[in-house]
């Protein structure tokens, strides 16, 4: 029974990125965003993922809004590219 219970709650890394993109577009239910939060409070890969993919969501409406020219600062960063690769189930 617990186990199911961990396993209801635990969000693979691609369901997590499923999630943050389903808020950012239409929101989430209360369980959703339970679980949402409890997958990136321990993985720091996701959690960067969320925080870079608001950004962009926001150079872009700010981009749509203002239709002016936006300065993205370019980021380069292997080291978390790899780690979000290898969290990510094998398909």
């Amino acid at each position: 029974m617990m186990k199911k219970i961990i396993n209801w709650l635990m969000l693979s890394c691609k369901k997590a990125t499923e999630l943050m993109e389903k808020k950012s577009i239409v929101g989430l239910s209360w369980k959703e965003n339970m679980r949402l939060h409890l997958h990136t409070s321990m993985c720091d890969s996701c959690t960067a993922y969320q925080k870079q993919s608001l950004l962009i969501d926001k150079l872009l409406h700010h981009q749509i809004s203002n239709q002016s020219s936006v300065i993205i600062p370019e980021v380069e960063n292997n080291d978390l590219k790899d780690r979000i690769l290898l969290n990510l189930p094998k398909e």
